[in-house]
């Protein structure tokens, strides 16, 4: 495979520049042809690479080019394909192709068919530049790339101002974060004398190196993942990024960029392991986040939204996880929650398309007859985030919650109720979705129908991927080998020797996953009794609400709050340096000299009248003038 490997992004950018340059020329048929199958290819070769890393245990490195060298500090333009990176390969290209065919279906009425399918492979060849580079500038040319194609992505119809204002919020709170990244970049560069993983990692922690500041590396590197994984604070433009089209949602917002962060600090796990003071804040930034995403998702009655608080709070979960040194834990809810994350949005944009672009969940009910491939499928997805067993969320959530008891009791409690609160808001969405009666508008309802086949084959794919993705990461105590976790101890073998922890015993661990999981259940059967038995309706957004739902609703008032302690005061302080510093000090200071330069030269023309007698007194004066300043001197 090692020959081949530069095909797997290449792909993906050539279908980039064919669909871009034809997207006003080419049949839709074609576009959708061209930019779903070349995602397809570079599937297969991901394939191809993780059965090479399988059976030889081995990873492939491939140097394309020398990229630059800057005194001793040399970089290389090279690929690296480890038990990693490898699984993130085929998390990118297999659901990013399912999502490409689904878009087939979901988009074939928009006008800017191509452009989109341009955009979406673009994203794919930076989010596989971003896990394929073998140093940290590779991934921050990926990392900064599919910022962009976010930014792109959710302003697509950007003729709607709040589309276009969402997708400048999502660029602006990433370039925060990315600061902070690059600034780890070159410190690393500095302590290190390289950016290469190789290098670092080798380096990291011996004793030549013990002076090394890995609590103020790994807390840049940590900001640059809060903002590109939407954690407190900067997690307020994933919900906003919603005004993206679903297909949007499900692979950028859902699978793969917002878990960028979750990679990076997996990636660079050794330098976390070495700073316990960053992994503790991690944990507790993560475990917050995942708590005030839930109680949110709560309240929220566009089924878009929730399903965007709901990721949010999954990826608390998964920091919650690499906080507790379960990196293995983490990136497992990485995986199935790449699988169930894009078959909810998927099957949220299938009720939209059905109920003819309505997301508003009061204004739904009864589609269960009427979209049964959807209900069943979106079923599915919602039993494996909500954490019911066998689905796939079962066993990675509770790997996470299991960590998390090792490390605090008080972190265990928390993470339950959080899980609780999942399995309540997420039935909440399918009882007021599919059950009961509709409730929208008699046009809508004529027109209720199942999506086409593009749209379905997606669906039930991810669906089987919900149920059977756990089964490669089956705890000891469930009597499985979790082969995950032996699949990727080559990555994290050095911190798992720094940080020995006595493991729960297979009992204990049972009790726990049934504590969790009993918990989930009861949230299911109140949703039940309050949104299918009571038919419980959220008020209207005229009508006033209790004060703790009004706060879930109006999102804490987070925005408000940012409104008020950041833009307003930036925006005072803008319209001072304008009115003040530029109008009247460097502006006028400019245009003073340009003003005293017109007024002398007003009163120095007063001189030139044109009368010869003038003239000749004036020369007069300066003999005389001439003649006094000779005696005088004299």
């Amino acid at each position: 495979m090692d020959k081949y490997i530069w095909l797997i992004p290449l792909l993906p950018l050539a279908g980039f520049i064919i669909n871009g340059i034809g997207r006003n020329t080419l049949p839709k048929a074609a576009i959708g042809f061209i930019g779903s199958v070349l995602v397809l290819i570079s599937f297969g070769l991901s394939v191809a690479a993780f059965l090479q890393i399988k059976s030889t245990g081995h990873q492939i490195d491939v140097t394309l080019f020398n990229w630059f060298s800057a005194g001793s500090v040399n970089v290389s333009f090279a690929f690296l394909i480890d038990q990693l990176s490898s699984i993130m390969l085929l998390i990118i290209t297999g659901v990013g192709f399912l999502i490409h065919l689904y878009s087939v279906g979901y988009m074939k009425d928009d006008a800017g068919f191509g452009k989109f399918f341009a955009y979406l492979n673009l994203f794919i060849f930076f989010m596989l530049l971003l896990v394929l580079g073998s140093n940290y500038l590779i991934m921050f040319i990926g990392w900064e790339g599919v910022g962009l194609c976010s930014y792109l992505l959710i302003g697509f119809w950007y003729t709607n101002p709040d589309y276009a204002d969402a997708a400048k919020k999502a660029f602006i709170m990433n370039r925060i974060g990315d600061l902070g990244f690059i600034i780890a970049i070159f410190l690393i560069m500095i302590v290190f004398g390289s950016a290469n993983y190789a290098d670092v990692f080798k380096l990291a922690g011996t004793h030549e190196y013990s002076g090394t500041p890995y609590v103020l590396i790994t807390m840049l590197l940590f900001v640059g993942a809060v903002g590109k994984s939407a954690q407190l604070p900067l997690f307020t433009w994933l919900p906003d990024a919603m005004a993206g089209p679903t297909p949007v949602s499900a692979l950028i917002h859902a699978a793969t960029m917002v878990t960028a962060g979750i990679y990076m600090i997996a990636r660079s796990n050794i330098l976390f392991t070495l700073a316990p003071v960053t992994l503790h804040v991690i944990a507790i930034v993560g475990l917050t986040t995942a708590v005030i995403a839930a109680l949110i998702a709560l309240s929220q009655t566009d089924i878009k939204k929730v399903l965007a608080y709901s990721t949010v709070s999954q990826l608390g979960y998964m920091f919650l996880g690499l906080g507790v040194g379960a990196y293995t834990g983490a990136f497992f809810h990485v995986l199935t929650h790449a699988f169930f994350k894009a078959l909810l949005f998927l099957g949220a944009g299938s009720v939209i398309h059905a109920a003819s672009g309505e997301q508003d969940m009061r204004k739904m009910g009864g589609l269960k007859g009427k979209l049964p491939i959807t209900f069943a499928t979106m079923m599915i997805g919602t039993l494996a985030i909500s954490g019911i067993p066998p689905f796939a969320g079962f066993f990675s959530k509770d790997e996470i919650l299991a960590h998390a008891f090792m490390q605090s009791t008080t972190m265990y409690v928390i993470g339950v109720i959080t899980a609780m609160f999942t399995a309540f808001y997420m039935f909440r969405m399918m009882y007021l979705t599919f059950y009961g009666k509709f409730r929208g508008t008699h046009d809508q309802e004529h027109h209720l129908h199942e999506s086409p086949v593009s749209m379905t084959i997606p669906l039930i794919v991810l669906a089987v991927l919900s149920i059977a993705g756990g089964f490669i990461g089956v705890p000891e105590s469930l009597g499985g080998h979790h082969w995950l976790e032996h699949f990727l101890a080559p990555v994290f073998e050095r911190s798992s020797a720094l940080m020995v922890q006595t493991p729960l015993s297979s009992s204990f661990e049972i009790t726990l996953m049934c504590i969790s999981v009993g918990g989930a259940i009861l949230a299911i059967i109140y949703a039940y009794i309050k949104y299918v038995k009571n038919a419980h309706i959220p008020v209207a957004d005229t009508e006033e609400r209790p004060a703790l739902v009004a706060i879930s609703y109006h999102k804490f008032y987070l925005d408000e709050l940012y409104d008020t302690i950041i833009r307003k005061p930036l925006d005072a302080l803008s319209v001072f340096f304008y009115k003040v510093v530029d109008r009247l000090g460097i502006d006028g200071f400019v245009n003073g000299l340009g003003k005293g330069t017109i007024e002398t030269s007003k009163g120095l023309r007063l001189l030139q009248t044109g009368n010869v007698g003038f003239y000749i007194f004036m020369m007069v004066v300066g003999i005389i003038s001439i003649l006094m300043y000779i005696l005088v001197k004299a």
